[in-house]
């Protein structure tokens, strides 16, 4: 082959690889069609809209220095079965035998609310619901 030819080779190779990582940055987002989270939250567990198995946890990360209030369906999970790791600010709830709050399968609605425990207050709340199989 001539080097013409190899060149043609390899400018259409560097065409085709622009187009395919544009066509997959434009329509291969993850987080395409999903709410944005307040920017207090930055991370929630399950996925709003997602599908969890039954013993999933609820994770709510929020930075250090605030504290969250978690409710399931309504009802709100006593602070003695939230696990808070206060070094990272991540609050945790997953049901047990003995948990107060007992769900089955289909969709629950998880909210929550948030404070800071010292400097200015910023209080808030988020929702979202997910599916238990």
């Amino acid at each position: 082959m001539t080097d013409r030819r190899y060149l043609l080779i390899f400018l259409a190779l560097g065409l085709a690889a622009v187009v395919v990582v544009t066509l997959a940055f434009l329509f291969g987002s993850p987080d395409r069609g999903r709410d944005p989270l307040p920017a207090v939250l930055e991370d929630i567990s399950p996925l709003p809209g997602s599908q969890v198995p039954l013993q999933a946890p609820i994770e709510v990360d929020v930075p250090v220095g605030y504290r969250v209030e978690i409710f399931v369906d309504g009802f709100r999970v006593p602070d003695s079965e939230v696990r808070f790791v206060e070094g990272t600010g991540v609050h945790s709830w997953a049901p047990t035998r003995s948990s107060t709050i007992v769900w089955g399968p289909g969709r629950h609605t998880v909210s929550i609310r948030w404070r800071t425990l010292s400097g200015l207050p910023d209080e808030g709340q988020h929702s979202w619901s997910f599916r238990v199989f």
